[in-house]
């Protein structure tokens, strides 16, 4: 067996039935417990979120700090990008159209999974001596399981996962999977545009995260506006081939993908193994990603800022992903025999030629940027959170800045150089993403009880359901600012007031 063929068989095996299965169990759990709250409200999180852009609570932010805007675009930044493209195609390249019909189920259930860790990462967040809030799953496994519950098992857990975490950066961000694409776009090679790309990032890095958060929520709704309307262009210029691709999506996802084309064909646990996998690395509900931009916003309570979170979700995989796939679908180059980004490049030079492969390469740059930089605010999050007590914390913070994007290169010169697959990226993805994914939520069942509570709290004071505790907590050991807590006071006012006007007219 040859290394890649070992990496093969290692990332089918984590990303086996027992896997997934516990996955979907825990995604089911959290629905049923929240009793689909982020379904059933989904009106009140549009409102409260997006809704929410032209007032100042999206906009609350003091120096240092990032606002729950920035904050949102920064993890849309994160979880849009590269994964919509490349990720959703090599997964319909691995599992067929059935595919998509996995990568909606577990969007499903990350829209509340997502919450639940955002929401977490927010009431355990720490502040530094410099005022400035950081916080995710490793702290919430140290806190609420070490601390709150005292068990000694969450400081072994937040390591396991600190640990198996940090082992993505060792295989690059998304510079690769962009490179791949103007490669076959553009014909702009590999090496060298990685490259430019890692030395543009650096100077974005370099100036601090308040930085990122403003070229990032310059970026992102831009982007996600420009590709959405190309693919749905793209989708309607195809669209007698709809109603056969809805049909596959539903009856392959439970049936496997015969061969066909280029196509090899995949067995259910293929088709689905393809679709969870691909939904999480896009999405990142459960992976703990996203928790640690999140806690970093100064919000009025936990599960506001896990609102945002719902959201994300929505749009990276339901709105876009969706196009991705669909795009691929109705084209019919899914069959080819093409993989990864390659495939997409293949389906939007069907349909509008030159100039529908040119703007991908472009676009995909931006994503594949987006993508980099929201992952660095990540790993930069676990350092301080290792280092917390280290006098050369801000040192060593420092030079992992000079040296972040080092893997993309040595990734990305690997493939190349070697002529290994595309593939084998999305492959070393998978298997990087499996033990976080375990560890966080195997943290966010054991923290279940404190997520009901806050949410119990939150419906109390912020949607007049319920009646709250005075004696409740909103955070573990953090304060918001006063400017916040006046936010704050205002909004249950505002809530009150509804619900008296409800019972009123009742």
């Amino acid at each position: 067996m040859g290394a890649v063929d070992f990496l093969e068989w290692l990332a089918a095996e984590l990303w086996g039935t027992p896997f997934l299965v516990c996955t979907i169990v825990i995604g089911v759990y959290f629905v049923l417990a929240t009793k689909g709250f982020s379904i059933v409200h989904l009106g009140h999180i549009f409102k409260n979120t997006f809704g929410t852009l032209t007032k100042r609570e999206s906009k609350n932010k003091t120096s240092g700090h990032v606002s729950p805007w920035e904050a949102v675009c920064i993890a849309i930044g994160g979880c849009v990008g590269t994964g919509n493209v490349s990720g959703v195609a090599a997964a319909i390249a691995l599992g067929g159209p059935g595919a998509l019909f996995w990568i909606w189920v577990w969007a499903f259930f990350g829209m509340t999974i997502k919450c639940v860790e955002v929401s977490l990462a927010s009431y355990y967040r720490s502040r530094n001596k410099d005022g400035e809030y950081f916080g995710g799953p490793s702290y919430y496994m140290e806190k609420g399981i070490g601390q709150d519950k005292k068990w000694k098992a969450g400081l072994v857990l937040a390591w396991v996962f600190g640990i198996c975490f940090f082992v993505q950066w060792f295989i690059g961000s998304q510079a690769f999977a962009v490179s791949e694409v103007l490669k076959a776009s553009l014909d702009i090679p590999q090496i060298p545009f990685v490259l430019v790309y890692s030395a543009f990032l650096f100077y974005v890095l370099h100036k601090g995260v308040p930085r990122l958060a403003k070229t990032l929520s310059g970026l992102v709704p831009i982007m996600c506006i420009l590709y959405v309307v190309a693919g749905v262009g793209l989708i309607i210029l195809n669209i007698d081939a709809l109603p056969g691709v809805l049909k596959a999506i539903f009856t392959e996802a439970f049936t496997g993908s015969a061969a066909v084309g280029g196509f090899a064909g995949a067995s259910i646990q293929t088709v689905m193994r393809a679709g969870v996998s691909r939904s999480i690395n896009s999405n990142e509900a459960g992976q703990g990603t996203s928790p640690m931009i999140h806690a970093s916003a100064d919000t009025v309570h936990p599960i506001r800022q896990g609102l945002w979170s719902t959201m994300e979700v929505f749009v990276d995989t339901i709105i876009i992903c969706s196009i991705t796939a669909f795009a691929i679908l109705c084209t019919g180059t899914w069959n080819s025999g093409l993989t990864s980004g390659t495939l997409t490049v293949a389906a939007f030079d069907s349909a509008y030629g030159t100039a529908g492969v040119v703007f991908l390469g472009l676009l995909m740059a931006l994503f594949g940027f987006t993508t980099t930089g929201g992952a660095y605010t990540y790993y930069r999050t676990l350092l301080n959170h290792v280092l917390r007590n280290c006098r050369w914390r801000d040192r060593i913070v420092k030079v992992y800045t000079w040296i972040y994007s080092g893997p993309n290169i040595i990734i990305t010169s690997l493939i190349v150089l070697t002529g290994s697959s595309p593939a084998l990226f999305w492959t070393l993805t998978d298997i990087t993403i499996a033990l976080p994914v375990f560890t966080n939520l195997l943290a966010l069942f054991l923290l279940r009880d404190k997520y009901k509570a806050l949410l119990k709290d939150y419906k109390a004071k912020y949607m007049g359901i319920g009646e709250a505790d005075k004696d409740f907590k909103e955070f573990y050991d953090t304060e918001p600012c006063e400017e916040v807590k006046e936010t704050a006071r205002k909004l249950m006012e505002e809530a009150q007031a509804a619900r008296a006007a409800k019972m009123a007219r009742k």
